[in-house]
């Protein structure tokens, strides 16, 4: 008997990770695209398997775990069990060194954003558990069904499927309702966002840095009113290395400066390559140079004033493999490797939380580059700091043209509900769009051409439940999951032995 169950265990493991394999390959292959653009296309397969494969297996495990719970446990136990399991893997994927939270199940719903408006309580894990628990009473309604016709009872089991449409319908009704009767603050601001479309694999040999500045600046003024407040561009558009020590001095800045003299309350708000140098080796992440001294690199932004006064933030949420290298001690021997995801691998520093930029009118806005826009409680802490809505500024050129793209613009729509904030989004190469607080997209541009849009805002102070908590769901499902690892710890040990 102990031999079937533990042959019944790894089946479920394999079948599981066969299956989520599969469900990962379909939903992010774009990662693959990516690779095989710098990479002969075996070696491209081969690295596109780390996100592919270690994510199934995480997954499995979840399911190998339920499986354990289900030998000894009732079905109501044991579903609960793979309800908090699976929320320990989604948030362990959102917080280690290997994270990627693309494929937390609460994300997809970002096509479907009329039904959350709930998550400004919940954020996306009240959606992962929404979506088990319809399953999982699905489930049981469709085996208990099955097991009463072999034993030729009659009837249907009502109360699951009771059950099961209260769980579908009630969220759905009253998030409709909520979407139907929202009504944003008004409190406007003029934004523009801009979509420059230079080539990321060709951005230093295609134009200069003078030609690239003259784009960024004719996109603006080309819509621009003379009361525009914020110009977003996106991720490292300033193409220019910068340190932030000496940027007053910059060529670059002089030049913006004399376009934003032309703007009374301008600011402009864009992605920028920047570095300092230090004395000493002040962060795990600085690099000697030959003089003594040591420097740091960072995938930042940067708000400039007409004033002349300017604010950096450097990425806190750094790709791994692309802008940091994962447990770095461990996994030195694959720096060759993970530098083909288009990044200098380790080379980036980064500072330990969100900082707010705040215009010369008292505006709050939340620069939140690329990579950073999936983390829900991340975003919601640049709320909490005052952000009145939030700026992405990205570059999505790396995965040409993919579901990749779509997938990320889609995710920003979760953020604007959990937040109750506008969100402007420049895209270099991707699409860049204008978000209001239900999640509607209000305005977008199309793929692979330069553009901009402009857009009367409503700025919010009013901070939702979400945003004051963050994700709370997981700490308590991370709590419930160490509970139900006990239970079977426990039951593992009373088994009596067999021969």
């Amino acid at each position: 008997m102990r031999g079937s169950y533990q042959k019944k265990g790894k089946k479920i493991f394999l079948t599981a990770g066969i299956t989520c394999l599969f469900w990962n390959t379909a939903s992010i292959y774009w990662v693959f695209n990516a690779i095989n653009a710098v990479m002969p296309v075996v070696i491209a397969a081969a690295i596109s398997l780390i996100p592919f494969g270690l994510g199934a297996c995480l997954m499995a495990i979840t399911f190998r775990l339920y499986y354990q719970l289900r030998k000894k446990y009732s079905f109501l136990v044991a579903g609960g069990g793979l309800i908090a399991f699976w929320i320990s893997y989604e948030f362990l994927h959102q917080s280690w060194d290997l994270s990627f939270p693309w494929m937390t199940l609460g994300n997809g719903f970002a096509g479907f954003h009329q039904l959350v408006q709930w998550y400004e309580y919940t954020g996306v894990y009240g959606g992962t558990i929404w979506i088990w628990l319809s399953n999982l009473i699905l489930f049981q309604f469709l085996y208990t069904y099955r097991l009463n016709q072999k034993n030729k009872v009659s009837g249907a089991p009502s109360t699951s499927a009771f059950v099961w449409l209260a769980i579908v319908l009630v969220p759905s009704i009253l998030s409709i309702t909520k979407y139907s009767g929202y009504e944003e603050p008004n409190n406007p601001s003029e934004i523009v966002v801009v979509q420059p479309n230079i080539d990321p694999y060709a951005k230093y040999t295609t134009m200069s840095i003078e030609e690239q500045v003259d784009n960024l600046i004719r996109l603006s003024d080309s819509i621009a009113q003379p009361n525009t407040e914020f110009f977003i561009w996106p991720e490292t558009a300033i193409p220019e290395t910068t340190n932030e020590e000496a940027i007053r001095t910059s060529r670059v800045f002089i030049r913006l400066q004399d376009f934003l003299n032309r703007y009374k309350n301008g600011n402009i708000l864009s992605g920028i390559e920047s570095y300092l140098i230090y004395d000493s080796a002040k962060t795990s992440s600085a690099r000697p140079l030959e003089n003594g001294m040591y420097w740091d690199a960072f995938n930042a932004a940067v708000l400039l004033e007409n004033s002349g006064k300017v604010q950096f933030y450097h990425k806190s949420k750094l790709v791994p493999g692309v802008e940091k290298m994962p447990f770095r001690e461990s996994l030195s021997f694959m720096t060759p490797l993970f530098a083909a995801f288009g990044g200098a691998t380790g080379a980036y520093g980064s500072q330990a939380e969100s900082s707010v930029f705040y215009s010369q009118s008292g505006i709050g806005a939340a620069p939140v580059i690329c990579y950073e826009s999936i983390w829900g409680d991340y975003v919601g802490s640049y709320i909490q700091k005052g952000a009145q809505f939030i700026a992405i500024v990205t570059n999505d050129g790396w995965w040409g043209n993919t579901s990749g793209k779509d997938q990320h613009l889609a995710y920003a729509k979760l953020r604007a509900i959990e937040n109750r904030r506008w969100v402007a989004r420049s895209a270099n190469t991707g699409i860049s769009a204008f978000i209001n607080q239900r999640g509607d997209i209000v305005q977008h541009t199309n793929w692979w051409e330069p553009s901009a849009l402009k857009q009367e805002i409503n700025l919010n102070e009013e901070i939702t439940f979400y945003t004051k908590h963050g994700d709370y769901l997981a700490y308590i499902g991370t709590g419930a999951s160490i509970i139900f690892l006990v239970l079977i710890l426990i039951k593992l040990r009373k088994r009596p032995s067999r021969t």
